[in-house]
């Protein structure tokens, strides 16, 4: 018993020696330690690699959903956090079903493409449909025909993204609308179908998936996304042959909605327990690829904020949380659900960052915050100007912390290198060998050293 004694007090006088050389560093000292820790471990990066080898196709209404998400929990667990736990939270049910086939028709020469249904779609009947095609550069090119013209027939959205335009997620938000409400408004004109062009700028075989609209089945029509290549090949095929025919079969099916799992991961504040910092990124992925980018990456990225603390010795002063959150990538029943439980437990969320745009190489952080606010944090920025983080400006914060605004919360993107983010978004191709470790852990420091100076110095 007296050893045991020894040892407690042993090891407080350790915590409290900790305590006071953290408190001794300026604030460019600790966020040195911040970002050299970071380096330092590949815990975070050999988790993500477990995440997308035996949980991938994690949408979150999925089994794999849930294991990922109990399989996080663990991980939590075995960090002696002084909290962990899941979040019961309601989401869309929405399955792809087995059957997605598609190929270009010509008299009697049949060529295969890669095509994949879209969230929240509808199938197709059994046995595929069959029909003529318009080609039409978006949306806007719809208003050009009549009923008459478009009646029967598939509308094939080819819209690209702009390769030379380097903000990649300006020119996806400009062709996104033919995905989200083509298949509506081509059902309004008289189609069967729609072909959608893969919401990326690579040429390759692809076919990267999204949600659509949800609508009753009755307004709106099969549709489903056409890899590049493939899209181009029909297009020139058109250009030859405009008679020609295009064939594809899905059995998606729209169920009863479900219910999974945030899981949540908690350093209790010194001072003020019952206010929070959350760090956060989604954890279902589309169920065509492992996830690795979108968003498994944003995830480890969040728990390494925790370790990070953890690791040398920082106590927060408010509590901080890790949150996995479930059913971005179709309705946000996880983010709404975290929200509403926070607003029914009163709890004062004063600042919440999310990481949600791939996880290369951090550039800096966008804001939805009020001016005062964001001009506090942007006295702090010439901290990060070593690690080549100069970009601080207004923007969102993400789509799962976003319902926290109207709580009043200031939220907060971790801002990455863009260029190739749409490379492998939403489709087979985002796969852990396109992860860098180097920029996946500077990212995590850089939101680990936002988090430390806003909990050191608040924001009001």
């Amino acid at each position: 018993m007296k050893k045991i004694t020894i040892l407690l007090v042993g090891l407080l006088f350790l915590f409290s020696c900790s305590q006071d050389s953290l408190q001794k560093l300026s604030d460019k000292e600790l966020v040195t330690q911040i970002f050299k820790e970071a380096q330092s471990s590949n815990k975070s990066y050999t988790d993500l690699k477990y995440l997308t080898d035996y949980f991938p196709k994690r949408l979150a209404c999925y089994p794999q959903g849930i294991e990922a998400a109990k399989w996080t929990k663990e991980v939590m667990d075995n960090m002696n956090l002084d909290r962990v736990f899941l979040q019961e939270a309601q989401v869309v049910n929405w399955k792809r079903g087995d059957v997605e086939n598609g190929f270009i028709k010509v008299n009697d020469k049949i060529i295969k493409v890669n095509i994949c249904a879209l969230g929240r779609g509808i199938a197709t009947e059994k046995g595929g449909l069959e029909a003529r095609v318009i080609e039409m550069n978006g949306l806007e090119e719809l208003k050009n025909y009549s009923r008459e013209q478009i009646e029967g027939k598939i509308v094939f959205f080819n819209k690209p993204m702009n390769p030379d335009n380097k903000n990649t997620f300006q020119e996806y938000g400009n062709a996104a609308g033919q995905r989200f409400t083509g298949p509506i408004l081509a059902a309004e004109y008289g189609a069967v179908g729609t072909v959608i062009r893969s919401l990326t700028s690579a040429i390759d075989t692809f076919p990267h998936t999204g949600t659509t609209r949800k609508v009753v089945p009755q307004e709106t029509v099969p549709s489903v996304c056409i890899a590049t290549k493939h899209a181009n090949l029909l297009s020139n095929m058109l250009k030859e042959n405009p008679e020609l025919k295009f064939h594809f079969e899905t059995n998606c099916r729209n169920l009863p909605d479900t219910i999974t799992y945030n899981a949540i991961g908690e350093i209790t504040g010194s001072e003020f327990p019952d206010k929070f910092i959350v760090v956060g990124g989604h954890l279902d992925s589309w169920d065509n690829g492992p996830g690795a980018h979108d968003d498994g990456g944003g995830c480890m990225q969040s728990i390494e904020v925790l370790r990070i603390f953890q690791k040398i010795g920082y106590k927060p002063r408010h509590s901080i949380r890790a949150v996995m959150y479930m059913d971005e990538e179709i309705s946000q029943g996880g983010g709404r659900e975290y929200a509403e439980q926070a607003r029914k437990n009163n709890e004062k969320h004063i600042f919440a960052i999310e990481s949600d745009r791939g996880v290369t190489k951090p550039l800096g952080f966008t804001f939805d915050a009020s001016p005062e606010v964001v001009q506090k944090i942007r006295a702090w920025s010439s901290l990060f100007e070593p690690y080549d983080i100069a970009v601080f400006k207004n923007g969102g914060g993400g789509v799962d912390i976003g319902p926290l605004k109207d709580i009043g919360t200031p939220l907060s993107g971790l801002l990455t290198d863009p260029e190739h983010y749409f490379d492998w978004h939403h489709s087979g191709n985002d796969t852990f060998d396109h992860i860098v470790r180097e920029d996946m852990q500077n990212g995590a420091a850089a939101m680990a050293a936002l988090i430390y100076l806003v909990d050191k110095y608040g924001l009001e």
